[in-house]
């Protein structure tokens, strides 16, 4: 199959006063529905309760059982969890839990008010069972924090930081054991200046496709984050110039050496870690550049996945007010946020115009006659779907009516999507308005007499709750052999998707 060219997806306009440019309401007007595809869904597990386990700090402004946002299978077979609320588990082989930290006996100053915080995500070096590396990402408040900050965003001073986002590097004295004991090294600790915790560095993780001696193999990568500038921007209201930078982590996503430089002998980057001398930035002779940075311009890519068979890059890009993306990432890349939003201009340099509505691109960038420097999405929906995409994977598993296709969905109403990969690759062609269609798999269940059901994500996890939610809270997690993981920040329970006749 090959991508679907859109040229015109300009849905409803109104004009504004002045004979301004016409705004958008209605982006995509076309639906995602579901074309036949069904897949069964089955619980596997469920987390402890953690509610109340930070009452004067995690008042359970959303009244979740669990909060897990990452599962993360090692190369030894070994299964972990982060419930966000502080904990990290390892799963046995029926996937019941052990503690193996709790970030709360080593920071204090731990934020856990928001859907992002706390414990946000993890991940092991590739060499675990032999080093015993591993890498966290959390949140914390300022007030009274005594941590050094490694950066600071442009034209701001630490007295109007309001949170903290540090990455840490641990070491296990015995990788084999079922609690951490050992040490820690922070690797990087970077200042919010928003009045809310929003759009953090939350991801961690490894190119699984790289191998000792590639060239890529031990360099951790980052999520690309504008650490809350679109809700709201900084004190000063100088939000649009802290993003498109590129000597500035505002809206960047990171690939380093987490080594330190005092071991690997390397040019130090902003924190504790090495800057790799493979990335674009860091051969560039430009010193207005930070080495760091591997692609730019990103509102929230907050999850990051690579295709196993040739290591394309793709991420969930969380949109403003109208547009969900799925990106193919490319070293050096902008991505366009403030001035886009999928392939819209996002109207903050328009007369008249608003961060919060979306306008046409000239026809002669969106059908690319003419370049305007930024890299647009392979595929997007609108808030019509959905407001909030989730972590998307291309499926190895054992569903055959999955295979090809990149599975996503919508973390907040739950609804699972998936797009051809093939589709998505076509659609890399540098036209913007070229994208992948996109499908939603109908879900169901089966009862103890094997009778099928169809379901949502949002159902089953009101009937864990035994109440009404306002969120599904979709997760999605990869296994070692490539079956996918359902996980809810509402209900704790992990669910997988399986094949079999209806």
């Amino acid at each position: 199959m090959y991508a679907k060219k859109i040229t015109v997806l300009f849905g409803a306009t109104v004009c504004l006063a002045g004979g301004a440019l016409a705004q958008i309401n209605d982006p995509i007007p076309t639906a995602v529905e579901n074309q036949g595809l069904r897949v069964e869904i089955t619980e596997l597990a469920r987390f402890p309760d953690t509610r109340g386990l930070h009452p004067e700090t995690d008042p359970d402004l959303v009244p979740a059982y669990a909060r897990v946002n990452y599962v993360r299978d090692l190369p030894d077979g070994r299964r972990f969890a982060n419930d966000i609320r502080g904990l990290l588990y390892e799963l046995d082989e029926d996937n019941q839990t052990s503690v193996y930290l709790n970030i709360a006996n080593h920071f204090p100053n731990t934020y856990y008010l928001g859907l992002v915080s706390g414990l946000i995500g993890f991940e092991f070096h590739p060499e675990f069972a032999d080093n015993g590396l591993f890498y966290t990402v959390h949140g914390e408040w300022a007030d009274g924090n005594a941590g050094v900050l490694d950066f600071i965003p442009p034209s701001y001073t630490v007295e109007d930081v309001t949170f903290h986002n540090v990455i840490n590097e641990w070491r296990a004295a015995d990788p084999g054991a079922g609690a951490f004991e050992g040490t820690r090294r922070e690797l990087f600790r970077a200042g919010h200046v928003v009045d809310n915790f929003y759009h953090p560095f939350s991801f961690v993780g490894f190119n699984p496709t790289s191998e000792p001696g590639d060239p890529d193999y031990g360099l951790l990568y980052t999520s690309g984050s504008d650490l809350g500038f679109s809700n709201g921007g900084g004190p000063n209201g100088e939000n649009a110039s802290a993003l498109g930078r590129l000597d500035s982590v505002v809206g960047a996503l990171l690939r380093i050496d987490p080594r330190s430089p005092s071991e690997s002998g390397g040019t130090k980057g902003l924190g504790d870690y090495t800057i790799p001398p493979i990335n674009l930035f860091a051969s560039d002779d430009d010193p207005n550049t930070l080495g760091e940075i591997f692609a730019y311009g990103f509102r929230n890519v907050h999850r990051l996945s690579w295709d196993r068979s040739d290591g394309t890059l793709f991420g969930s890009e969380i949109g403003n007010s109208h547009i969900e993306e799925i990106n193919i990432i490319h070293e050096g890349g902008n991505y366009g946020w403030f001035d886009r939003e999928g392939f819209y201009d996002n109207g903050v340099d328009i007369p008249g115009g608003s961060m919060l509505v979306v306008y046409p691109l000239p026809l002669d960038i969106l059908d690319g006659r003419t370049e305007d420097g930024y890299l647009y999405p392979v595929a997007l929906y609108d808030h019509d779907e959905g407001w909030a995409v989730a972590p998307g994977f291309v499926y190895r598993g054992s569903v055959a009516a999955l295979a090809g296709k990149f599975v996503f969905g919508d973390i907040q109403n739950g609804r699972l999507f998936v797009a051809d990969v093939a589709e998505l690759k076509a659609a890399d062609d540098g036209i913007p308005g070229t994208v992948a269609a996109i499908e939603e798999v109908q879900l169901y269940v089966r009862d103890a007499a094997g009778v099928a059901r169809d379901v949502t994500l949002w159902g089953l996890v009101e009937e864990t709750m035994g109440t009404t939610v306002t969120r599904a809270d979709l997760i999605l997690s990869e296994t070692l052999d490539g079956e996918l993981l359902v996980t809810s920040r509402q209900d704790g329970t992990m669910r997988t998707l399986i094949g079999g006749a209806e």
